[in-house]
Protein backbone atom coordinates (compact mmCIF):
# COMPACT_ATOMS: atom_id res chain seq x y z
CA UNK A 1 0.00 0.00 0.00
CA UNK A 2 1.33 3.32 -1.06
CA UNK A 3 0.77 5.90 2.11
CA UNK A 4 1.39 9.86 2.09
CA UNK A 5 2.38 11.44 4.76
CA UNK A 6 1.28 15.32 4.25
CA UNK A 7 1.43 18.61 6.93
CA UNK A 8 2.18 22.16 7.54
CA UNK A 9 6.18 22.50 7.45
CA UNK A 10 7.70 22.11 10.34
CA UNK A 11 4.87 19.94 11.87
CA UNK A 12 6.90 16.44 12.32
CA UNK A 13 5.66 14.39 9.20
CA UNK A 14 9.70 12.84 9.11
CA UNK A 15 10.75 12.83 12.42
CA UNK A 16 7.17 10.77 12.40
CA UNK A 17 8.18 8.48 9.71
CA UNK A 18 12.12 8.59 10.87
CA UNK A 19 10.53 7.36 14.34
CA UNK A 20 8.00 4.97 12.94
CA UNK A 21 10.70 2.95 11.12
CA UNK A 22 12.72 3.15 14.01
CA UNK A 23 10.59 1.44 16.56
CA UNK A 24 9.42 -1.28 14.44
CA UNK A 25 13.24 -2.54 13.26
CA UNK A 26 12.64 -1.62 9.81
CA UNK A 27 15.93 0.47 9.25
CA UNK A 28 18.92 -1.26 7.98
CA UNK A 29 21.37 -2.58 10.37
CA UNK A 30 23.88 0.53 11.66
CA UNK A 31 21.40 3.39 9.85
CA UNK A 32 20.32 4.72 13.09
CA UNK A 33 23.37 4.53 14.51
CA UNK A 34 25.53 6.41 11.42
CA UNK A 35 22.82 9.39 11.87
CA UNK A 36 23.62 9.70 15.58
CA UNK A 37 27.18 9.46 15.12
CA UNK A 38 27.10 12.28 11.80
CA UNK A 39 25.09 14.29 14.29
CA UNK A 40 27.49 13.96 17.14
CA UNK A 41 30.29 15.08 14.87
CA UNK A 42 28.50 17.86 13.11
CA UNK A 43 27.88 19.39 16.76
CA UNK A 44 24.05 18.90 15.56
CA UNK A 45 20.92 17.78 17.66
CA UNK A 46 19.69 14.20 16.17
CA UNK A 47 16.62 14.05 14.75
CA UNK A 48 14.61 10.97 13.75
CA UNK A 49 14.00 13.10 10.59
CA UNK A 50 17.42 12.98 9.22
CA UNK A 51 16.96 9.36 8.26
CA UNK A 52 14.40 9.90 5.39
CA UNK A 53 15.97 13.31 4.41
CA UNK A 54 18.11 12.47 2.37
CA UNK A 55 19.00 15.45 0.50
CA UNK A 56 21.88 18.12 1.74
CA UNK A 57 19.70 21.30 1.45
CA UNK A 58 16.66 19.31 3.45
CA UNK A 59 19.03 18.67 6.30
CA UNK A 60 20.77 21.96 6.38
CA UNK A 61 17.49 23.63 6.32
CA UNK A 62 15.28 20.86 7.87
CA UNK A 63 12.10 20.69 5.43
CA UNK A 64 11.64 18.12 3.23
CA UNK A 65 11.98 19.54 -0.61
CA UNK A 66 11.30 16.45 -2.34
CA UNK A 67 9.04 13.43 -2.03
CA UNK A 68 10.93 10.45 -0.56
CA UNK A 69 10.08 7.30 -0.59
CA UNK A 70 10.49 4.72 1.85
CA UNK A 71 9.83 0.80 2.11
CA UNK A 72 8.49 -1.07 5.31
CA UNK A 73 6.94 -4.01 6.49
CA UNK A 74 4.88 -4.28 9.04
CA UNK A 75 3.55 -7.89 10.22
CA UNK A 76 0.36 -6.83 8.03
CA UNK A 77 1.87 -5.69 5.04
CA UNK A 78 4.36 -3.79 3.06
CA UNK A 79 4.34 -0.14 2.65
CA UNK A 80 5.84 2.71 0.04
CA UNK A 81 5.73 5.34 2.89
CA UNK A 82 5.84 8.76 0.85
CA UNK A 83 7.20 11.79 2.83
CA UNK A 84 5.64 14.85 0.79
CA UNK A 85 7.03 18.63 1.48
CA UNK A 86 4.94 20.53 3.30
CA UNK A 87 6.65 24.03 2.50
CA UNK A 88 3.95 26.08 0.38
CA UNK A 89 6.87 26.75 -2.68
CA UNK A 90 6.92 22.75 -2.97
CA UNK A 91 3.14 22.33 -3.24
CA UNK A 92 3.93 21.08 -6.37
CA UNK A 93 5.98 18.24 -4.80
CA UNK A 94 3.43 17.24 -2.61
CA UNK A 95 0.85 16.95 -5.38
CA UNK A 96 2.94 14.49 -7.29
CA UNK A 97 3.25 12.27 -4.32
CA UNK A 98 0.21 12.40 -2.96
CA UNK A 99 -0.94 11.70 -6.35
CA UNK A 100 0.69 8.06 -5.95
CA UNK A 101 -0.80 7.47 -2.85
CA UNK A 102 -3.96 5.28 -1.52
CA UNK A 103 -4.26 6.59 2.25
CA UNK A 104 -2.97 9.68 3.77
CA UNK A 105 -1.33 10.43 7.15
CA UNK A 106 -2.32 14.22 7.50
CA UNK A 107 0.12 15.61 10.52
CA UNK A 108 -1.13 18.94 12.39
CA UNK A 109 1.69 20.02 14.76
CA UNK A 110 -0.10 20.42 18.58
CA UNK A 111 1.37 23.49 19.12
CA UNK A 112 0.70 25.57 16.18
CA UNK A 113 -2.93 23.78 15.55
CA UNK A 114 -4.45 24.00 11.74
CA UNK A 115 -2.26 26.51 9.53
CA UNK A 116 -2.86 27.08 5.85
CA UNK A 117 -0.89 24.51 4.16
CA UNK A 118 -3.09 21.81 6.63
CA UNK A 119 -6.24 23.06 5.11
CA UNK A 120 -4.50 23.30 1.63
CA UNK A 121 -3.16 19.97 1.33
CA UNK A 122 -6.88 18.49 3.17
CA UNK A 123 -8.25 19.75 0.26
CA UNK A 124 -5.35 18.58 -2.35
CA UNK A 125 -5.90 15.22 -0.72
CA UNK A 126 -9.86 15.62 -1.37
CA UNK A 127 -9.13 16.91 -5.13
CA UNK A 128 -7.12 13.66 -5.75
CA UNK A 129 -9.97 10.86 -4.24
CA UNK A 130 -7.87 9.67 -1.23
CA UNK A 131 -10.28 8.58 0.67
CA UNK A 132 -8.40 6.81 3.42
CA UNK A 133 -7.06 9.78 6.05
CA UNK A 134 -6.10 10.05 9.53
CA UNK A 135 -4.99 13.16 11.08
CA UNK A 136 -2.34 13.11 13.28
CA UNK A 137 -1.76 15.66 16.03
CA UNK A 138 2.31 15.52 16.64
CA UNK A 139 4.22 17.13 18.99
CA UNK A 140 2.29 16.05 22.26
CA UNK A 141 4.79 16.46 24.58
CA UNK A 142 4.98 20.42 23.51
CA UNK A 143 2.01 20.49 25.28
CA UNK A 144 1.81 18.77 28.17
CA UNK A 145 -0.32 15.69 26.83
CA UNK A 146 -3.26 18.12 27.04
CA UNK A 147 -6.40 16.38 25.71
CA UNK A 148 -7.94 20.22 25.59
CA UNK A 149 -5.36 20.93 23.45
CA UNK A 150 -5.61 17.90 20.93
CA UNK A 151 -9.67 17.95 21.22
CA UNK A 152 -9.76 21.74 19.61
CA UNK A 153 -7.36 20.94 16.83
CA UNK A 154 -9.96 18.18 16.03
CA UNK A 155 -12.74 19.87 16.38
CA UNK A 156 -11.62 23.11 14.21
CA UNK A 157 -10.30 20.59 11.83
CA UNK A 158 -13.13 18.69 11.24
CA UNK A 159 -15.70 20.75 11.07
CA UNK A 160 -13.06 22.40 7.51
CA UNK A 161 -12.96 18.81 6.44
CA UNK A 162 -16.65 18.15 6.54
CA UNK A 163 -17.31 21.34 4.29
CA UNK A 164 -15.38 19.61 1.83
CA UNK A 165 -17.24 16.86 2.30
CA UNK A 166 -13.86 14.54 3.81
CA UNK A 167 -14.20 12.02 6.41
CA UNK A 168 -11.20 11.22 8.53
CA UNK A 169 -10.95 7.72 9.86
CA UNK A 170 -9.14 8.72 13.14
CA UNK A 171 -8.05 11.48 14.58
CA UNK A 172 -4.65 10.46 16.93
CA UNK A 173 -2.51 12.43 19.35
CA UNK A 174 1.55 11.31 19.27
CA UNK A 175 4.54 12.40 19.65
CA UNK A 176 7.22 11.77 17.34
CA UNK A 177 9.88 12.61 19.00
CA UNK A 178 9.24 10.55 21.98
CA UNK A 179 7.14 7.88 20.22
CA UNK A 180 4.24 8.14 22.16
CA UNK A 181 1.44 6.37 20.03
CA UNK A 182 3.51 5.88 16.64
CA UNK A 183 4.02 2.02 17.90
CA UNK A 184 2.83 1.81 20.97
CA UNK A 185 0.51 4.14 23.75
CA UNK A 186 2.75 5.65 26.18
CA UNK A 187 0.73 6.04 29.92
CA UNK A 188 1.22 9.82 29.18
CA UNK A 189 -2.11 9.90 27.66
CA UNK A 190 -4.52 7.39 29.62
CA UNK A 191 -7.51 10.04 28.13
CA UNK A 192 -6.57 8.19 24.28
CA UNK A 193 -8.26 4.89 23.77
CA UNK A 194 -7.80 4.67 19.47
CA UNK A 195 -5.41 3.43 17.81
CA UNK A 196 -1.91 3.83 17.50
CA UNK A 197 -0.24 5.29 13.82
CA UNK A 198 0.82 1.67 13.15
CA UNK A 199 -2.62 0.45 14.04
CA UNK A 200 -4.05 2.83 11.76
CA UNK A 201 -2.36 2.07 8.67
CA UNK A 202 -2.56 -1.90 9.25
CA UNK A 203 -6.45 -1.15 9.80
CA UNK A 204 -6.65 0.35 6.11
CA UNK A 205 -8.45 -1.76 3.97
CA UNK A 206 -7.41 -2.24 0.44
CA UNK A 207 -9.07 -1.05 -2.21
CA UNK A 208 -11.19 -3.11 -4.35
CA UNK A 209 -8.95 -3.78 -7.92
CA UNK A 210 -10.39 -1.72 -10.88
CA UNK A 211 -10.83 -5.32 -13.01
CA UNK A 212 -14.24 -5.34 -12.27
CA UNK A 213 -15.38 -1.26 -13.39
CA UNK A 214 -15.75 -0.32 -17.08
CA UNK A 215 -12.83 -0.53 -19.30
CA UNK A 216 -10.31 2.64 -20.06
CA UNK A 217 -7.61 1.69 -22.13
CA UNK A 218 -6.00 5.50 -23.11
CA UNK A 219 -3.66 4.64 -26.12
CA UNK A 220 0.16 5.54 -25.38
CA UNK A 221 0.82 4.84 -29.37
CA UNK A 222 0.42 2.85 -32.35
CA UNK A 223 3.46 0.58 -33.08
CA UNK A 224 3.66 -0.72 -36.68
CA UNK A 225 7.01 -3.25 -37.80
CA UNK A 226 7.24 -3.37 -41.88
CA UNK A 227 10.63 -5.49 -41.23
CA UNK A 228 10.38 -8.84 -42.85
CA UNK A 229 6.78 -8.69 -44.49
CA UNK A 230 5.60 -7.77 -40.81
CA UNK A 231 2.27 -6.16 -41.37
CA UNK A 232 0.75 -5.62 -37.82
CA UNK A 233 -0.50 -2.74 -36.25
CA UNK A 234 0.17 -2.43 -32.41
CA UNK A 235 -2.20 -0.40 -30.26
CA UNK A 236 0.02 0.15 -26.97
CA UNK A 237 -0.96 1.53 -23.83
CA UNK A 238 -1.89 0.72 -19.84
CA UNK A 239 -5.38 -0.31 -18.88
CA UNK A 240 -6.34 2.15 -16.21
CA UNK A 241 -9.36 0.26 -15.61
CA UNK A 242 -11.40 -2.90 -16.27
CA UNK A 243 -10.41 -6.13 -18.46
CA UNK A 244 -9.97 -6.77 -21.95
CA UNK A 245 -10.01 -10.31 -24.18
CA UNK A 246 -9.38 -11.73 -27.47
CA UNK A 247 -12.45 -10.92 -29.56
CA UNK A 248 -13.98 -8.27 -27.65
CA UNK A 249 -15.47 -5.34 -29.58
CA UNK A 250 -14.02 -2.19 -28.72
CA UNK A 251 -14.83 1.47 -29.23
CA UNK A 252 -12.20 4.57 -29.56
CA UNK A 253 -13.31 7.87 -28.19
CA UNK A 254 -13.22 10.71 -29.58
CA UNK A 255 -13.85 9.43 -32.47
CA UNK A 256 -16.13 6.69 -31.90
CA UNK A 257 -14.45 4.04 -34.55
CA UNK A 258 -14.97 0.09 -33.52
CA UNK A 259 -13.26 -2.87 -34.16
CA UNK A 260 -12.24 -6.09 -32.24
CA UNK A 261 -9.29 -6.96 -30.61
CA UNK A 262 -7.48 -9.84 -32.29
CA UNK A 263 -5.10 -10.84 -30.66
CA UNK A 264 -2.43 -9.22 -27.60
CA UNK A 265 1.00 -8.74 -28.19
CA UNK A 266 3.73 -9.36 -25.67
CA UNK A 267 7.42 -9.15 -26.24
CA UNK A 268 9.88 -12.55 -25.96
CA UNK A 269 6.81 -13.85 -23.91
CA UNK A 270 3.46 -15.80 -24.59
CA UNK A 271 0.40 -13.58 -25.64
CA UNK A 272 -2.13 -13.56 -23.34
CA UNK A 273 -5.41 -14.13 -23.99
CA UNK A 274 -6.91 -11.24 -21.47
CA UNK A 275 -5.65 -7.98 -19.75
CA UNK A 276 -7.18 -6.40 -16.96
CA UNK A 277 -6.26 -3.12 -14.79
CA UNK A 278 -2.50 -2.36 -14.34
CA UNK A 279 -1.43 -3.86 -17.04
CA UNK A 280 0.48 -2.72 -19.86
CA UNK A 281 -0.17 -3.95 -23.35
CA UNK A 282 -0.27 -4.23 -27.50
CA UNK A 283 -2.76 -5.15 -29.08
CA UNK A 284 -3.56 -5.96 -32.80
CA UNK A 285 -7.23 -5.24 -34.48
CA UNK A 286 -9.02 -7.96 -36.73
CA UNK A 287 -10.57 -4.31 -38.85
CA UNK A 288 -7.21 -1.81 -39.45
CA UNK A 289 -8.74 1.59 -38.38
CA UNK A 290 -6.80 4.98 -38.14
CA UNK A 291 -6.32 5.35 -33.91
CA UNK A 292 -3.84 8.02 -32.68
CA UNK A 293 -2.34 8.68 -29.38
CA UNK A 294 -4.60 10.29 -26.87
CA UNK A 295 -7.69 8.40 -27.52
CA UNK A 296 -9.70 6.21 -24.81
CA UNK A 297 -10.78 2.32 -26.15
CA UNK A 298 -14.36 1.25 -24.14
CA UNK A 299 -16.11 -1.44 -24.62
CA UNK A 300 -19.36 -1.30 -26.81
CA UNK A 301 -21.02 -3.20 -24.31
CA UNK A 302 -20.05 -1.09 -21.35
CA UNK A 303 -20.80 2.87 -19.94
CA UNK A 304 -19.04 5.03 -22.51
CA UNK A 305 -16.47 7.65 -21.35
CA UNK A 306 -17.63 11.59 -21.81
CA UNK A 307 -16.50 13.31 -24.99
CA UNK A 308 -16.69 17.23 -25.08
CA UNK A 309 -14.29 20.20 -25.79
CA UNK A 310 -16.22 21.69 -22.86
CA UNK A 311 -15.94 21.07 -19.04
CA UNK A 312 -16.44 22.29 -15.74
CA UNK A 313 -13.63 21.57 -13.25
CA UNK A 314 -11.94 21.71 -10.24
CA UNK A 315 -8.44 22.63 -10.43
CA UNK A 316 -5.35 24.25 -8.53
CA UNK A 317 -2.92 26.81 -10.26
CA UNK A 318 1.21 26.92 -9.24
CA UNK A 319 2.03 29.35 -11.94
CA UNK A 320 3.39 32.58 -10.98
CA UNK A 321 1.46 34.05 -13.45
CA UNK A 322 -2.23 34.11 -13.60
CA UNK A 323 -4.53 31.74 -15.21
CA UNK A 324 -6.19 34.14 -17.54
CA UNK A 325 -9.01 34.10 -20.35
CA UNK A 326 -8.17 34.79 -23.76
CA UNK A 327 -4.52 33.36 -23.47
CA UNK A 328 -4.12 29.52 -24.90
CA UNK A 329 -2.75 26.56 -22.68
CA UNK A 330 -2.23 23.10 -23.47
CA UNK A 331 -4.13 20.71 -21.55
CA UNK A 332 -3.35 17.28 -20.75
CA UNK A 333 -5.17 14.24 -19.40
CA UNK A 334 -3.22 10.69 -20.15
CA UNK A 335 -1.83 10.26 -23.21
CA UNK A 336 -3.88 13.11 -24.94
CA UNK A 337 -2.78 16.94 -25.25
CA UNK A 338 -4.82 19.88 -26.79
CA UNK A 339 -4.94 23.31 -26.47
CA UNK A 340 -7.31 25.09 -24.27
CA UNK A 341 -8.65 28.25 -22.58
CA UNK A 342 -10.27 29.52 -19.45
CA UNK A 343 -13.72 29.80 -20.60
CA UNK A 344 -15.38 31.15 -17.61
CA UNK A 345 -14.58 31.05 -13.68
CA UNK A 346 -17.14 30.60 -11.40
CA UNK A 347 -15.45 30.31 -8.14
CA UNK A 348 -11.99 30.94 -6.54
CA UNK A 349 -11.54 29.06 -2.94
CA UNK A 350 -9.51 30.17 -0.48
CA UNK A 351 -7.77 26.91 0.13
CA UNK A 352 -7.46 27.84 4.21
CA UNK A 353 -10.72 28.76 5.08
CA UNK A 354 -12.42 27.47 1.95
CA UNK A 355 -13.83 30.83 1.58
CA UNK A 356 -15.47 31.14 -2.47
CA UNK A 357 -14.74 34.13 -4.38
CA UNK A 358 -16.69 35.11 -7.29
CA UNK A 359 -15.84 37.78 -8.26
CA UNK A 360 -12.01 37.41 -9.75
CA UNK A 361 -11.17 37.30 -12.85
CA UNK A 362 -8.34 35.26 -12.90
CA UNK A 363 -6.73 32.52 -11.10
CA UNK A 364 -3.83 33.49 -9.25
CA UNK A 365 -0.70 31.39 -7.65
CA UNK A 366 -1.80 28.75 -5.51
CA UNK A 367 -5.33 29.24 -5.95
CA UNK A 368 -7.89 26.86 -6.20
CA UNK A 369 -10.86 27.54 -8.37
CA UNK A 370 -14.14 25.62 -10.53
CA UNK A 371 -14.10 26.91 -14.01
CA UNK A 372 -14.93 26.00 -17.09
CA UNK A 373 -12.63 24.92 -20.28
CA UNK A 374 -12.77 24.85 -23.55
CA UNK A 375 -10.60 22.57 -25.55
CA UNK A 376 -9.90 23.09 -29.83
CA UNK A 377 -10.48 19.43 -30.09
CA UNK A 378 -12.70 17.37 -27.99
CA UNK A 379 -11.34 14.62 -25.42
CA UNK A 380 -12.32 11.65 -23.65
CA UNK A 381 -12.92 11.34 -20.30
CA UNK A 382 -14.59 10.31 -17.13
CA UNK A 383 -15.82 12.30 -13.94
CA UNK A 384 -14.21 12.27 -11.58
CA UNK A 385 -17.18 10.44 -9.36
CA UNK A 386 -17.06 7.66 -11.36
CA UNK A 387 -13.64 6.91 -12.94
CA UNK A 388 -10.96 9.00 -10.83
CA UNK A 389 -7.89 7.55 -12.91
CA UNK A 390 -9.75 9.13 -16.60
CA UNK A 391 -10.70 12.42 -14.68
CA UNK A 392 -7.13 14.15 -13.70
CA UNK A 393 -5.73 16.49 -16.23
CA UNK A 394 -2.78 19.14 -15.65
CA UNK A 395 -2.42 22.35 -17.66
CA UNK A 396 0.79 23.46 -19.03
CA UNK A 397 2.37 26.66 -20.24
CA UNK A 398 5.53 27.31 -21.45
CA UNK A 399 6.08 23.35 -21.24
CA UNK A 400 5.89 23.47 -17.55
CA UNK A 401 3.14 21.75 -15.70
CA UNK A 402 1.25 25.30 -14.49
CA UNK A 403 -1.67 23.65 -13.00
CA UNK A 404 -3.87 20.53 -12.75
CA UNK A 405 -7.55 19.45 -11.54
CA UNK A 406 -10.03 16.81 -12.08
CA UNK A 407 -13.17 16.74 -14.46
CA UNK A 408 -16.44 17.22 -12.32
CA UNK A 409 -18.81 17.57 -15.43
CA UNK A 410 -18.88 17.28 -19.28
CA UNK A 411 -20.75 20.14 -20.90
CA UNK A 412 -22.19 20.04 -23.82
CA UNK A 413 -20.82 21.58 -26.89
CA UNK A 414 -21.65 22.55 -30.43
CA UNK A 415 -20.59 19.45 -32.24
CA UNK A 416 -22.24 17.26 -29.11
CA UNK A 417 -25.47 15.76 -30.93
CA UNK A 418 -23.18 15.25 -34.08
CA UNK A 419 -20.90 12.90 -32.46
CA UNK A 420 -23.52 11.20 -30.84
CA UNK A 421 -25.14 10.42 -34.65
CA UNK A 422 -21.54 9.04 -35.05
CA UNK A 423 -21.69 6.83 -32.92
CA UNK A 424 -24.83 5.67 -33.44
CA UNK A 425 -23.76 5.13 -37.31
CA UNK A 426 -20.79 3.42 -36.89
CA UNK A 427 -22.94 0.53 -34.38
CA UNK A 428 -25.58 0.56 -37.28
CA UNK A 429 -23.07 0.88 -40.14
CA UNK A 430 -23.42 -2.68 -42.74
CA UNK A 431 -19.60 -3.22 -43.46
CA UNK A 432 -18.39 -3.84 -46.83
CA UNK A 433 -16.91 -7.70 -47.49
CA UNK A 434 -13.84 -5.48 -48.80
CA UNK A 435 -11.95 -3.85 -46.46
CA UNK A 436 -10.56 -0.12 -47.00
CA UNK A 437 -6.96 -1.67 -46.59
CA UNK A 438 -8.06 -4.19 -49.29
CA UNK A 439 -9.19 -1.28 -51.73
CA UNK A 440 -6.18 0.93 -50.92
CA UNK A 441 -3.60 -2.41 -52.21
CA UNK A 442 -6.23 -2.39 -55.00
CA UNK A 443 -6.61 1.09 -56.22
CA UNK A 444 -2.22 1.55 -55.24
CA UNK A 445 -4.14 5.09 -53.36
CA UNK A 446 -5.13 5.56 -49.77
CA UNK A 447 -8.98 7.44 -49.26
CA UNK A 448 -8.61 11.46 -48.54
CA UNK A 449 -10.99 14.71 -48.92
CA UNK A 450 -9.10 17.28 -50.37
CA UNK A 451 -10.95 20.93 -49.93
CA UNK A 452 -10.50 23.83 -52.13
CA UNK A 453 -11.75 26.82 -50.81
CA UNK A 454 -11.44 30.62 -50.63
CA UNK A 455 -13.38 33.87 -52.00
CA UNK A 456 -15.59 34.00 -54.98
CA UNK A 457 -13.61 34.40 -58.65
CA UNK A 458 -10.48 32.53 -57.98
CA UNK A 459 -10.50 29.66 -59.73
CA UNK A 460 -11.74 27.29 -57.46
CA UNK A 461 -13.74 24.64 -59.72
CA UNK A 462 -11.53 25.03 -62.39
CA UNK A 463 -8.15 24.00 -59.85
CA UNK A 464 -10.72 21.07 -58.83
CA UNK A 465 -11.68 19.95 -61.91
CA UNK A 466 -8.19 20.11 -63.65
CA UNK A 467 -6.71 17.87 -60.45
CA UNK A 468 -9.18 15.21 -60.91
CA UNK A 469 -8.46 15.07 -64.46
CA UNK A 470 -4.74 14.90 -63.92
CA UNK A 471 -5.46 11.99 -60.79
CA UNK A 472 -8.17 10.27 -63.38
CA UNK A 473 -5.49 10.01 -66.00
CA UNK A 474 -2.53 9.05 -63.80
CA UNK A 475 -4.89 5.64 -63.03
CA UNK A 476 -6.81 7.05 -59.56
CA UNK A 477 -9.75 6.73 -58.25
CA UNK A 478 -11.18 10.27 -58.12
CA UNK A 479 -14.32 12.45 -57.63
CA UNK A 480 -15.09 15.92 -57.48
CA UNK A 481 -18.13 17.17 -55.96
CA UNK A 482 -19.00 20.67 -55.83
CA UNK A 483 -20.85 21.62 -52.41
CA UNK A 484 -23.58 23.66 -54.31
CA UNK A 485 -24.63 20.31 -56.07
CA UNK A 486 -25.39 18.93 -52.87
CA UNK A 487 -27.12 22.68 -51.92
CA UNK A 488 -29.88 21.46 -54.88
CA UNK A 489 -30.19 18.01 -54.47
CA UNK A 490 -29.51 16.35 -51.35
CA UNK A 491 -29.60 19.19 -48.81
CA UNK A 492 -32.62 21.10 -51.43
CA UNK A 493 -34.81 20.98 -48.24
CA UNK A 494 -32.80 23.27 -46.08
CA UNK A 495 -32.49 25.59 -48.95
CA UNK A 496 -35.60 25.77 -49.66
CA UNK A 497 -36.97 26.53 -46.84
CA UNK A 498 -34.13 28.38 -45.42
CA UNK A 499 -34.37 26.74 -41.76
CA UNK A 500 -32.82 27.84 -38.69
CA UNK A 501 -29.09 26.26 -38.52
CA UNK A 502 -29.93 24.43 -42.25
CA UNK A 503 -25.98 25.79 -43.13
CA UNK A 504 -24.59 23.45 -39.89
CA UNK A 505 -26.89 20.52 -41.16
CA UNK A 506 -26.05 21.02 -44.40
CA UNK A 507 -21.99 21.05 -43.53
CA UNK A 508 -23.45 17.72 -41.89
CA UNK A 509 -24.96 16.08 -44.52
CA UNK A 510 -22.37 17.06 -46.80
CA UNK A 511 -19.49 15.09 -44.74
CA UNK A 512 -21.98 12.13 -44.66
CA UNK A 513 -22.19 12.19 -48.26
CA UNK A 514 -17.97 12.32 -48.16
CA UNK A 515 -17.81 9.70 -46.13
CA UNK A 516 -19.36 7.25 -48.53
CA UNK A 517 -16.99 8.08 -51.09
CA UNK A 518 -14.06 7.55 -48.54
CA UNK A 519 -15.34 4.24 -47.49
CA UNK A 520 -15.37 3.30 -51.34
CA UNK A 521 -11.67 4.21 -51.44
CA UNK A 522 -12.20 7.24 -53.47
CA UNK A 523 -9.57 10.85 -53.53
CA UNK A 524 -12.90 13.28 -52.88
CA UNK A 525 -11.79 16.27 -54.31
CA UNK A 526 -14.68 19.00 -52.97
CA UNK A 527 -15.13 23.02 -53.85
CA UNK A 528 -16.64 25.47 -50.98
CA UNK A 529 -17.33 28.98 -50.69
CA UNK A 530 -14.58 30.64 -47.50
CA UNK A 531 -14.93 27.32 -45.39
CA UNK A 532 -14.58 28.23 -41.58
CA UNK A 533 -12.75 26.45 -38.88
CA UNK A 534 -16.60 25.64 -37.29
CA UNK A 535 -17.11 24.23 -40.89
CA UNK A 536 -14.03 21.95 -40.53
CA UNK A 537 -14.73 20.92 -37.02
CA UNK A 538 -18.13 19.29 -38.48
CA UNK A 539 -16.05 17.74 -41.18
CA UNK A 540 -13.35 16.08 -38.80
CA UNK A 541 -16.21 14.93 -36.27
CA UNK A 542 -17.80 12.87 -39.20
CA UNK A 543 -14.73 12.02 -41.34
CA UNK A 544 -11.83 12.28 -39.11
CA UNK A 545 -9.28 14.83 -39.12
CA UNK A 546 -6.39 12.54 -40.69
CA UNK A 547 -8.31 12.00 -43.75
CA UNK A 548 -8.95 15.86 -44.79
CA UNK A 549 -6.76 17.93 -46.80
CA UNK A 550 -7.41 21.71 -47.01
CA UNK A 551 -6.30 24.21 -49.53
CA UNK A 552 -7.08 28.19 -50.11
CA UNK A 553 -6.80 29.30 -53.22
CA UNK A 554 -7.02 33.29 -53.88
CA UNK A 555 -4.38 34.86 -51.48
CA UNK A 556 -5.00 36.04 -47.94
CA UNK A 557 -7.09 33.74 -45.65
CA UNK A 558 -10.40 35.63 -45.05
CA UNK A 559 -11.62 33.14 -42.22
CA UNK A 560 -9.87 31.42 -39.27
CA UNK A 561 -9.67 28.19 -41.52
CA UNK A 562 -6.36 26.39 -41.01
CA UNK A 563 -4.84 25.21 -44.05
CA UNK A 564 -2.11 22.90 -45.69
CA UNK A 565 -1.68 25.09 -48.98
CA UNK A 566 -2.02 28.72 -49.55
CA UNK A 567 -2.29 29.69 -53.09
CA UNK A 568 -1.53 33.39 -53.96
CA UNK A 569 -2.31 34.63 -57.02
CA UNK A 570 1.11 34.50 -58.70
CA UNK A 571 0.84 30.78 -59.14
CA UNK A 572 -0.89 29.65 -62.44
CA UNK A 573 -3.68 26.85 -61.75
CA UNK A 574 -1.67 24.00 -63.34
CA UNK A 575 1.51 24.88 -60.62
CA UNK A 576 -1.51 24.59 -58.02
CA UNK A 577 -2.59 21.31 -59.36
CA UNK A 578 0.86 19.92 -59.22
CA UNK A 579 1.62 21.21 -55.64
CA UNK A 580 -1.60 19.36 -54.37
CA UNK A 581 -0.20 16.81 -55.82
CA UNK A 582 2.81 16.34 -54.05
CA UNK A 583 1.14 17.28 -50.93
CA UNK A 584 -1.04 14.05 -51.61
CA UNK A 585 2.55 12.05 -52.07
CA UNK A 586 3.88 13.45 -48.58
CA UNK A 587 0.78 11.99 -46.59
CA UNK A 588 0.99 9.05 -48.50
CA UNK A 589 -2.34 9.15 -49.86
CA UNK A 590 -0.79 8.63 -53.60
CA UNK A 591 2.76 7.33 -54.10
CA UNK A 592 5.20 9.68 -55.99
CA UNK A 593 5.93 7.98 -59.60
Amino acid sequence: MNVVFVGHVDHGKSTVIGRLLADTNSLPKGKLESIRERCQKNSQPFEYAFLIDALKDEQAQSITIDSARVFFQSDKRHYIIIDAPGHIEFIKNMITGASHAEAAILVIDAVEGVQENSRRHGYMLGMLGIKKIVVLVNKMDLVEYDQNAFQAIKTQYEAFLQGLGIEVLHYIPASGLEGDCIVDCAARMPWYHGPTLLQALDAFEIAATLDDQPLRLPIQDVYKFSAFGDSRRIVAGSVASGRLSVGDELVFYPSGKRTQVKEFEIFNGKNPISVASGDATGFTMREQIYVRRGQIAAKSTEPAPFVSTRMRVSLFWLGKEPLVQGKEYYFKLGASKERVQLEKIHKIIDASNYAAQTEKTEIGHHDVAEATLKLAHPVAFDTSDKMPETSRFVLVDQYEIRGGGIILEALDDPDSDIRADVVIRNQKWIKSTVSMEQRAEHYNQKSALVIITGPRHVGRKTLAAMLERQLFEDGKQVYYLGLGSLLYGVNADLKRHEAPGGWRESMRRFAEVCHLFLDAGQILIVTALELTSADLTVLQTVIGEEKIKTVWLGGEITTDLPVDLVFHHHETLEQAAVQIKGLLQEAGIIFKP
